[in-house]
């Protein structure tokens, strides 16, 4: 199969590959919803959900491995724990101020265009199952595996990293001694990124069936119904976006090259919808063809990828401002201040997973005191704005690693860039 797509690809770029299925996915599930309904549900079993689904597993087949490795490489390459600290605090630091501005471009640009005020004609009763969000403290507690094999096969992201952090400083104590155990994760690395490029040339084939599945199965009447919040979305991504490659360029870290070294990692995100799916290229594409260094790289980007999302926060505070749009709700202090702080914690909480926006947007609901049933107004729309809140993801992620890579300079002078190829 790999033989077959190296032939129909050719000379062209994975990335123009996957954005063409992409756009041929979204062509022909309008064809099948306008043209050839009662197939619909016959072709979306039968080819398009297996096909998407089997490609999404793939990809999670090389996130743990890749993540655990890379993790414990990275670290071995930091001297001692103090300088993991303080790369913490500085990516939290970050974090905490992009996520902010995010938050806060999402709820103007919902406060500016008002996309819920005149929003009929939907009914508000949808099977959605709103689990119960934990405290703060027990989150903070359940982030220590009690097993770090369990942490491994269930892919909790913040446990794995968490387990790599305490190996990766058990492996600077040992030193020599740990030489074998290092050698053995530089293997299963290695391994790990080649079975990943192989993965990669059937990424054309599932986008082309996810995007396929969820225009046939949602249609784009519904987009019709929520231009004004789609558009809404569109803009306030759009600005984040400006946002994120003016802070590259006040850098100096070239947004142009940025951008193309991160192709195939931002198509693969907007067509699968997920920043878990997509850790494994923005990995390879932010070391091997931007240069960003390899000690932060290994340790910001799967960080990020399990708590900075600032495609979440803008959501997050654009949903809840238009949900008191639908139900003319004022906009008093202090219910903004309670959507603006509730989202801000919810978006460093909201799984990598496509339609977890929808169950966490449930937690900023209940602490603004916004009615839970309008979620079923946005459920229909979510997977087919999905995509764009993932790129903005994985973007502000890389853009976190570059400005820690930049304020690291006066400790690390000596670690220089590897040229773009």
């Amino acid at each position: 199969m790999v033989v077959v797509f190296k032939l129909v690809i050719g000379n062209m770029n994975l990335s123009t590959f996957i954005l063409i299925s992409l756009v041929a996915g979204v062509a022909f599930g309008t064809l099948l919803n306008t043209t050839f309904p009662e197939n619909i549900e016959l072709i979306n079993q039968v080819f398009l959900a297996p096909v998407g689904e089997s490609f999404l597993r793939l990809i999670q087949f090389v996130v743990v491995p890749i993540v655990f490795s890379s993790l414990i490489m990275g670290l071995t390459r930091i001297q001692g724990a103090g300088q993991v600290g303080r790369y913490t605090v500085k990516l939290m630091t970050s974090y905490i101020v992009t996520s902010s501005i995010a938050l806060g471009v999402g709820m103007g640009t919902a406060y500016i265009i008002q996309p819920g005020s005149g929003v009929t004609g939907f009914s508000l009763s949808a099977d959605i199952n709103l689990a119960e969000s934990p405290s703060l403290i027990s989150w903070l507690v359940s982030l220590i595996p009690v097993n770090p094999l369990e942490a491994l096969s269930t892919g909790n992201l913040l446990q794995i990293i968490f387990s790599a952090v305490l190996l990766g400083i058990g492996i600077q104590i040992a030193k020599e001694k740990a030489k074998p155990f290092v050698e053995l994760i530089e293997s299963i690395y290695h391994i790990s990124e080649r079975t990943l490029s192989v993965i990669l040339y059937v990424a054309p084939l599932g986008v082309f069936a996810l995007m396929s599945s969820t225009i046939a199965t949602q249609g784009l009447e519904l987009v019709a119904k929520l231009l004004f919040y789609v558009l809404g979305l569109v803009i306030a991504s759009s600005i984040m976006l400006c946002l994120d490659m003016s802070i590259l360029f006040l850098l100096k870290a070239d947004p142009i090259r940025f951008l193309r070294s991160l192709s195939e990692a931002i198509a693969l995100a907007f067509g699968t919808a997920s920043s878990n799916a997509a850790l494994p290229v923005v990995l390879q594409n932010i070391q091997e063809n931007y240069g960003l260094r390899e000690e932060i790289a290994s340790f910001a980007i799967p960080l990020g990828t399990a708590l900075k999302r600032d495609g979440a926060a803008i959501l997050q505070g654009f949903n809840a401002l238009f949900v008191a749009q639908i139900y003319q709700v004022p906009l008093t202090p202090s219910l903004l201040m309670a959507i603006a702080v509730s989202s801000l914690l919810v978006s460093f909480s909201t799984p990598g997973v496509p339609g977890s926006a929808l169950i966490t947007m449930a937690t900023v609901l209940s602490a603004s005191g916004l009615p839970l049933e309008a979620i079923a107004l946005v459920a229909g729309i979510d997977r087919l704005t999905d995509g764009l809140k993932t790129v903005v993801n994985i973007i502000g992620n890389s853009v976190n690693a570059i400005i820690l890579s930049h304020w690291e300079a006066e400790q690390l002078p000596e670690v220089e860039q590897i040229p773009a190829r």
